[in-house]
């Protein structure tokens, strides 16, 4: 039996889940360093921080906190590298696009909740053809709050015109559990993305884990 067997939609996260930006928001950072006569890192030392964006980049590329006198000016460059070539490098997971034509196929609406800002998801998602289909896309300046306020899945949920306890959302961080989770929606975390430095998936208590984004299809009814 499906585990989410009365789900009419699904939502995602984007970074981690739905594409592998890390390679753009990693190079955003190193830029940063090169540009001060500091060494270039490996993508590999970025890539488990990818899903916390600057905060994240930041911390690996300048070892920097938002609490650093020049966080907010750090940051603000970054944003400017990586507004600049964000699709150069960034990639859909592989299973993704096979997984988002089985939803439309079964007629199950779906979205994108992400944390990310419009001024970058509007462009990004507007350059890859596989948002074409998607019904909702809130950002993390969408609504007066971002996740794990679970305000911005209500918000897709209305979009969608979906009860959110028929919604189903699916991310790569705890952040998005916590906000599925406060919503009211089933849970998925989606273990092949950034799941960040020593992280324990099983005390996010999702109502499930998947390893790829195939694999979701066997818990959804009509998929």
């Amino acid at each position: 039996m499906s585990l989410f067997v009365d789900a009419h939609a699904v939502l995602f996260d984007l970074d981690g889940t739905l594409i592998d930006s890390a390679p753009d928001l990693g190079a955003a950072a190193d830029k940063m360093r090169t540009d001060r006569g500091l060494p270039s890192l490996p993508l590999a030392q970025y890539r488990p921080m990818a899903g916390a964006g600057a905060r994240g980049m930041l911390a690996i590329a300048f070892d920097m906190t938002p609490e650093h006198p020049e966080f907010l000016a750090y940051r603000e460059e970054f944003f400017v590298n990586y507004e600049s070539a964000m699709t150069e490098r960034t990639v859909i997971f592989d299973g993704v696009p096979d997984m988002i034509a089985a939803l439309v196929a079964a007629d199950l609406p779906w979205g994108v909740v992400t944390n990310k800002s419009r001024r970058f998801t509007d462009p990004l998602t507007a350059a890859m053809p596989l948002f074409e289909t998607a019904r909702a896309i809130v950002s993390g300046d969408t609504t007066p709050h971002a996740k794990p306020h679970p305000e911005p899945l209500f918000e897709a949920a209305r979009r969608l015109g979906v009860d959110p306890g028929r919604c189903v959302y699916v991310g790569d961080d705890e952040r998005d559990i916590v906000a599925g989770l406060a919503a009211g929606m089933g849970t998925v975390a989606a273990t092949y993305g950034y799941l960040g430095q020593q992280t324990d998936v099983s005390r996010w208590n999702a109502h499930l884990h998947i390893d790829a984004p195939m694999s979701l299809l066997k818990y959804l009814r009509s998929a």
